[in-house]
Protein backbone atom coordinates (compact mmCIF):
# COMPACT_ATOMS: atom_id res chain seq x y z
CA UNK A 1 0.00 0.00 0.00
CA UNK A 2 1.28 3.45 -0.85
CA UNK A 3 1.95 5.44 2.33
CA UNK A 4 1.36 8.73 0.55
CA UNK A 5 -2.29 8.29 -0.39
CA UNK A 6 -5.31 9.58 1.46
CA UNK A 7 -7.86 6.95 0.63
CA UNK A 8 -11.58 7.75 0.48
CA UNK A 9 -13.65 5.41 2.59
CA UNK A 10 -17.33 4.91 3.34
CA UNK A 11 -18.67 4.57 6.88
CA UNK A 12 -21.74 2.68 8.13
CA UNK A 13 -24.05 5.54 7.15
CA UNK A 14 -22.78 5.53 3.58
CA UNK A 15 -21.10 8.88 4.11
CA UNK A 16 -17.66 9.32 2.64
CA UNK A 17 -14.86 9.58 5.16
CA UNK A 18 -11.16 9.97 4.74
CA UNK A 19 -8.59 7.40 5.69
CA UNK A 20 -5.03 8.32 6.44
CA UNK A 21 -1.86 6.30 6.40
CA UNK A 22 0.73 6.63 9.12
CA UNK A 23 2.83 8.71 6.73
CA UNK A 24 -0.08 11.07 6.03
CA UNK A 25 -0.58 11.87 9.70
CA UNK A 26 3.14 12.07 10.43
CA UNK A 27 3.59 14.69 7.70
CA UNK A 28 0.46 16.64 8.57
CA UNK A 29 1.28 16.92 12.27
CA UNK A 30 5.07 17.04 11.99
CA UNK A 31 5.70 13.93 14.08
CA UNK A 32 7.68 10.79 13.39
CA UNK A 33 6.26 7.41 12.45
CA UNK A 34 7.79 6.15 15.69
CA UNK A 35 5.75 8.72 17.66
CA UNK A 36 2.51 7.49 16.10
CA UNK A 37 3.44 3.87 16.82
CA UNK A 38 4.28 4.87 20.41
CA UNK A 39 0.84 6.47 20.85
CA UNK A 40 -0.73 3.33 19.40
CA UNK A 41 1.26 1.12 21.80
CA UNK A 42 0.04 3.28 24.69
CA UNK A 43 -3.58 2.88 23.58
CA UNK A 44 -4.02 6.52 22.58
CA UNK A 45 -4.60 5.75 18.90
CA UNK A 46 -6.25 2.68 17.41
CA UNK A 47 -5.86 2.48 13.64
CA UNK A 48 -7.34 -0.41 11.74
CA UNK A 49 -5.03 -2.67 9.78
CA UNK A 50 -4.87 -3.45 6.10
CA UNK A 51 -2.26 -6.18 6.10
CA UNK A 52 0.68 -4.53 7.80
CA UNK A 53 -0.44 -0.99 6.96
CA UNK A 54 -2.03 1.17 9.64
CA UNK A 55 -5.14 2.99 8.42
CA UNK A 56 -6.32 5.93 10.52
CA UNK A 57 -9.76 7.50 10.26
CA UNK A 58 -10.97 11.04 10.98
CA UNK A 59 -11.48 10.24 14.67
CA UNK A 60 -7.88 9.04 14.97
CA UNK A 61 -6.75 12.24 13.26
CA UNK A 62 -8.78 14.37 15.66
CA UNK A 63 -7.57 12.30 18.62
CA UNK A 64 -3.95 12.87 17.53
CA UNK A 65 -4.65 16.59 17.44
CA UNK A 66 -5.92 16.42 21.03
CA UNK A 67 -2.91 14.35 22.12
CA UNK A 68 -0.44 16.81 20.63
CA UNK A 69 -2.29 19.83 22.03
CA UNK A 70 -2.33 18.17 25.45
CA UNK A 71 1.42 17.54 25.25
CA UNK A 72 1.97 21.15 24.17
CA UNK A 73 0.01 22.34 27.21
CA UNK A 74 2.13 20.15 29.48
CA UNK A 75 -0.31 17.36 30.28
CA UNK A 76 1.11 13.90 30.88
CA UNK A 77 0.23 10.96 28.64
CA UNK A 78 -1.72 9.50 31.57
CA UNK A 79 -3.87 12.65 31.75
CA UNK A 80 -4.26 12.70 27.98
CA UNK A 81 -5.20 9.00 27.99
CA UNK A 82 -7.99 9.80 30.47
CA UNK A 83 -9.26 12.59 28.19
CA UNK A 84 -9.22 10.29 25.16
CA UNK A 85 -10.90 7.52 27.18
CA UNK A 86 -13.79 9.89 27.98
CA UNK A 87 -14.33 10.38 24.26
CA UNK A 88 -14.12 6.67 23.51
CA UNK A 89 -16.57 5.77 26.26
CA UNK A 90 -19.17 8.04 24.71
CA UNK A 91 -18.84 10.81 27.29
CA UNK A 92 -18.29 13.19 24.38
CA UNK A 93 -20.34 12.82 21.24
CA UNK A 94 -18.16 14.53 18.64
CA UNK A 95 -14.75 14.44 20.29
CA UNK A 96 -16.14 16.57 23.11
CA UNK A 97 -13.09 16.18 25.31
CA UNK A 98 -13.51 18.27 28.40
CA UNK A 99 -10.54 19.10 30.49
CA UNK A 100 -11.70 19.28 34.05
CA UNK A 101 -11.36 22.61 35.75
CA UNK A 102 -9.13 20.95 38.36
CA UNK A 103 -6.75 19.65 35.69
CA UNK A 104 -6.54 23.05 34.06
CA UNK A 105 -6.01 24.87 37.36
CA UNK A 106 -3.35 22.38 38.37
CA UNK A 107 -1.53 22.79 35.07
CA UNK A 108 -1.70 26.59 35.29
CA UNK A 109 -0.18 26.48 38.78
CA UNK A 110 2.53 24.10 37.61
CA UNK A 111 3.43 26.28 34.62
CA UNK A 112 3.40 29.45 36.72
CA UNK A 113 5.79 27.80 39.19
CA UNK A 114 8.08 26.79 36.34
CA UNK A 115 7.94 30.33 34.96
CA UNK A 116 8.89 31.74 38.38
CA UNK A 117 11.83 29.33 38.66
CA UNK A 118 13.03 30.21 35.16
CA UNK A 119 12.77 33.94 35.89
CA UNK A 120 14.79 33.45 39.11
CA UNK A 121 17.45 31.44 37.28
CA UNK A 122 17.66 34.10 34.55
CA UNK A 123 18.04 36.88 37.14
CA UNK A 124 20.82 34.95 38.89
CA UNK A 125 22.66 34.29 35.62
CA UNK A 126 22.33 37.92 34.56
CA UNK A 127 23.71 39.08 37.92
CA UNK A 128 26.67 36.69 37.60
CA UNK A 129 27.30 37.86 34.04
CA UNK A 130 27.26 41.50 35.19
CA UNK A 131 29.65 40.65 38.03
CA UNK A 132 32.04 38.86 35.68
CA UNK A 133 31.88 41.69 33.13
CA UNK A 134 32.67 44.26 35.85
CA UNK A 135 35.62 42.18 37.09
CA UNK A 136 37.09 41.83 33.59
Amino acid sequence: MNQFLITPNVDETGEGTKSYTIGDLAREFGVTLRTLRFYEDRGLLSPRRDGTARIYDARDRERLSVILKGKQLGFTLTEIRAMVAEERSGAGAAMNLKLSLDQIESQIQHLEQQKKEIEEALAELQARRAGLAAAA
